[in-house]
């Protein structure tokens, strides 16, 4: 459950995915204030005579901002705990000038839907999260008074989103840059932010919309019209995020006045479906006034073909915050990832699991109970034996969620010809030495060796990767595992890049285009990987190097760039169709978060490379991320 119009700030949390907005959290935020006003307007004699268009106006912050008003006219057309929507049902010409508009109340209204109403009050912008916010304002009227002229009013036709309609635009989210606030008028033919703001509290009518991502937190992503005229689609149903293209043919339908049904990736809502467009969280959303039909898609869950004999299997898994507290099926769900989806690989690059107890902040940092946990379930999921390696981190120095010490391992199965190679090994004699005279492996360096033999070696394995660099500050570092196959020495760096957060500005923002503060994290990162495999290539020119894990950008980024470049690596998601290559879908766009790269001796043998959906664009599922295997045929020489 969560409030809608309600007049609260708005931090946006830690991490690429929204956290739940419940009903305490929005409470427990500190009041928004509208946008400050000369005070002269406050003892200005009400404007009469005005309509809901000239309250919005053609820009994105009302021309009568501060204004008192009288009389403005309207029919209500849905109602809220505190205010309720209203729109003209006499518009005018102008497609940049919206008709309805939220009237703010305060408490539980009066007026009810269908009720033509005549409103006093004064014009304001209300913006979640306060002054500083990168979110766009709500034009609203601060009602004063609500004289109910007539009951049974007719309600204003819908406008119709999709062919037939309105049909916004599938490439540009804002034309202007900077502050969009400030600028001119709307173009709602060239802007997708101007569109939706063109529509800003008026009804809006979908049509046989297909979803475009799973129901989270009380919203779905979809298309109008079963996807006809949107951007590039993946092959299952979604829509791919591209460079410059936002997708803001996208609708996000939300549940504030009606419940949503539970809906994944290709699932359809048959039939015309109404609400009002709200905007909040940096999104613009419909708010569906009735509970929509669901007609299931049926989307299966994809699996992985088997190894071959002769391939090396190594595939990624994100446990996204698994704990001893999880439910039962939380493992049992994420082994049949692990089993059935990636076909039990050799080996596993795992992130996302936390210590012994979960988010509970008393210190603890070892793991060792949520590892036997899951290794339990993939056994009675018929996988086989696993083992585990990491690095238990400092306690509250990895970031991720407050007390979890989330962190990245090692998964691997010694049946098939894979051996882990401890160093320093039991008979080292570094490991003879008294626990107080070790170096802290949360804190020490792993480097890249020439051994004996001519190969390149790790002189510690598990190792972490330049823990102390403040690129990883907060975030969880880089793990270096060595490992052999039949023999042959393979360097594999497990990873879990810093991910997207509040900080950074959202696309349906008042800044275009939108910053990403984060992403200079990212790179900084990048070029700490990239200094290390270069340091394993230079200690053989041979080397077998994979890096694997969530760098959480897509690999037409610069950050992956900048790793593919530097340590001369292949992505393997480049190399797949448009059509298949994501990982995560964020708000309805498909994107490549994930990654698994391979060095030049690597990428000339055969390998077979998937990316497994079964994840996400689910809305029931253990993680949110899709796994991928990649199967190196290594027989021979």
């Amino acid at each position: 459950m969560r409030v809608r119009g309600v007049r609260v700030a708005y931090a946006a949390p830690a991490g690429p995915a929204r956290a739940g907005r419940t009903l305490a959290s929005v409470l427990a935020a500190a009041l928004a204030v509208p946008l400050a006003v000369p005070a002269a307007a406050h003892a200005a004699a009400p404007l009469t005579g005005k309509r809901i268009h000239d309250v919005q106006g053609a820009a994105h912050v009302s021309p009568l901002r501060g204004a008192a008003v009288a009389g403005v006219p309207g029919v209500v057309t849905a109602v809220t705990g505190n205010g309720f929507w209203m729109q003209d049902p006499h518009p005018d010409r102008n497609a940049a000038t919206s008709e309805g508009v939220f009237v703010f109340t305060r408490t539980r209204p009066s007026a009810a839907t269908a009720d033509a109403v005549r409103v006093n009050g004064k014009v304001s912008e209300y913006r979640q999260g306060g002054a500083s916010s990168a979110g766009l304002t709500r034009t609203e009227i601060d009602a004063t008074a609500v004289g109910v002229t007539g009951h049974g009013a007719a309600l204003p036709a819908p406008v119709v989103i999709g062919p037939g309609g309105r049909r916004p635009p599938s490439a540009v989210v804002s034309a202007r840059r900077g502050d969009v606030e400030k600028g001119g008028a709307l173009d709602p033919r060239r802007s997708g932010l101007d569109f939706y703001e063109s529509l800003e509290g008026m009804r809006v009518r979908i049509s046989d919309a297909i979803a475009v991502g799973p129901a989270r937190d009380g919203q779905v992503p979809v298309l109008p019209a079963g996807g006809a005229g949107a951007g590039t689609r993946t092959k299952r149903g979604g829509i791919l995020l591209r460079d410059g293209d936002a997708n803001p043919e996208r609708i996000i339908l939300d549940d504030a006045l009606a419940p949503l049904p539970s809906m994944d990736v290709g699932d359809r809502l048959p039939g015309a479906d109404d609400g009002v467009l709200d905007y909040s969280y940096g999104d613009f959303t419909l708010l569906l006034t009735a509970t929509p039909r669901r007609a299931a898609g049926g989307l299966p869950r994809e699996v992985a073909s088997a190894q071959r004999p002769g391939e090396l299997a190594v595939g990624t898994a994100g446990l996204a915050g698994l704990n001893p507290d999880s439910p039962p099926q939380r493992f049992q769900d994420l082994a049949g990832d692990i089993v059935q989806g990636l076909g039990s690989p050799d080996l596993v690059a795992v992130s996302g699991l936390q210590d012994n107890n979960g988010p509970r902040d008393d210190g603890t940092v070892v793991a060792d109970q949520t590892v036997a946990q899951l290794i339990t379930a993939i056994s009675a999921a018929g996988g086989p034996a696993y083992d585990w390696r990491s690095v238990n981190p400092r306690d509250g120095a990895d970031g991720g969620e407050k007390g979890g010490n989330s962190r990245i391992g090692f998964l691997f199965r010694t049946d098939r010809g894979l051996a882990f190679v401890d160093r320093p090994a039991a008979a080292d004699p570094l490991a003879d030495d008294p626990p107080a005279a070790r170096p802290d492996p949360s804190v020490t360096s792993v480097r890249a060796v020439r051994r004996a033999d001519g190969s390149a070696g790790l002189s510690l394995s598990p190792g972490r990767i330049a823990p102390r660099d403040t690129a990883w500050s907060g975030a969880r570092k880089p793990l270096a595992g060595e490992v052999t196959w039949r023999g042959r020495r393979i360097i594999v760096v497990a990873d879990d890049w810093y991910p997207r957060t509040g900080d950074d500005q959202p696309v349906f923002g008042r800044f275009q285009p939108p910053s990403s503060p984060t992403e200079w994290r990212r790179d900084a990162q990048a070029r700490v990987v990239a200094g290390f495999v270069r340091s394993v290539r230079a200690t053989s020119r041979k080397a077998d190097v994979i890096v694997t894990g969530g760098l959480n950008d897509p690999g037409t980024s610069l950050p992956v760039q900048a790793l593919t470049r530097e340590a001369g690596l292949a992505d393997l998601p480049a190399k797949l169709p448009a059509g298949d290559r994501y990982t995560a879908v964020t708000g309805g766009n498909s994107e490549d978060l994930d990654h698994i790269l391979l060095s030049p001796s690597l990428a000339r043998r055969k390998h077979r490379f998937d990316i497994v959906h079964r994840a996400s664009e689910f809305a029931a599922r253990a993680g949110d991320r899709d796994p991928a295997v990649v199967r190196i045929d290594l027989s021979g020489k």
